[in-house]
């Protein structure tokens, strides 16, 4: 994992995963550095990632005091109770039925969840948080903030998309993708991630992006991109566009096999 900062207020926990056929996959977590610190999700649960340490290069975390969980899937996840031992003081924010699936690996301490819903605030000291619901998402527990004292929206999946190198994918800001391409792949990240985007009713999804637009954030961190500085319109008109786009349709168990043929070692 890297480090590095993102506008006034935030630090980004920068890693990737490649998936074949994709592309390589951002997986982020952010610190909002506010008088009670904020640890936006936890990284990847995969062994080899140590994301607490790589947090104690950018806080002690003993001061995190919050740790809001953006949805409970595993790349939400990874370092989440190995941050709860080492921060006593921080309360985990999630809501009911993130909770809940929480609870079919391992029970969260009930003492230390505070639950917050779409349209509800939580005060962190310096600034107010305020909770909503993103336009796109692939669980039911989603919930982002905006931070309104650095302009920062925290988006969770929306607005993801793959790279097509390792580089990109920890890059200091999206930016340095040509604008069609980083269209073309968010695009293809929301058919991925949000396939029920195809089937709901369009001007009800578009209601949706509404309030993003009049919360005009100059900063947008997402778990999966890059870190978003003064693209939020072109971003916001790239998600409107997502119910007429092509829907993902998987590789099926033939295009499998060529992929792991691909793998193998050439024979002597």
């Amino acid at each position: 994992m890297n480090t590095h900062k993102a506008g006034s207020d935030s630090t980004v926990l920068s890693d990737c995963l490649e998936v074949p056929g994709i592309g390589f996959i951002p997986v982020n977590a952010f610190v909002l550095h506010s008088s009670q610190p904020v640890v936006i999700d936890t990284g990847l649960s995969l062994p080899d990632r140590d994301f607490l340490n790589t947090l104690g290069s950018v806080i002690d975390p003993a001061d995190v005091r919050w740790i809001w969980l953006t949805h409970p899937d595993r790349d939400h996840t990874g370092g989440l109770f190995d941050l709860l031992a080492a921060a006593p003081k921080a309360r985990v924010l999630t809501t009911f039925i993130g909770a809940g699936i929480m609870s079919t690996e391992r029970p969260l301490p009930l003492d230390r969840v505070c639950l917050v819903n779409p349209g509800q605030t939580l005060d962190v000291g310096d600034r107010t948080l305020r909770a909503f619901r993103p336009p796109l998402f692939d669980n039911p527990a989603t919930v982002g903030f905006y931070d309104d004292r650095s302009a920062t929206c925290f988006s969770s999946d929306c607005f993801g998309a793959p790279m097509p190198s390792a580089e990109l994918a920890v890059a200091d800001d999206v930016g340095a993708v040509p604008a069609g391409d980083l269209r073309d792949a968010q695009l293809l990240w929301a058919t991925v991630d949000s396939p029920w985007v195809h089937v709901v009713d369009k001007d009800n999804y578009l209601a949706t992006v509404q309030p993003l637009r009049t919360m005009a954030p100059e900063l947008v961190l997402c778990t999966h991109l890059p870190p978003a500085s003064g693209l939020a319109g072109p971003m916001l008109d790239t998600i409107e566009a997502v119910p007429g786009a092509d829907p993902f349709v998987g590789p099926d168990q033939q295009a499998l096999e060529q992929m792991l043929a691909g793998f193998e070692p050439d024979q002597p």
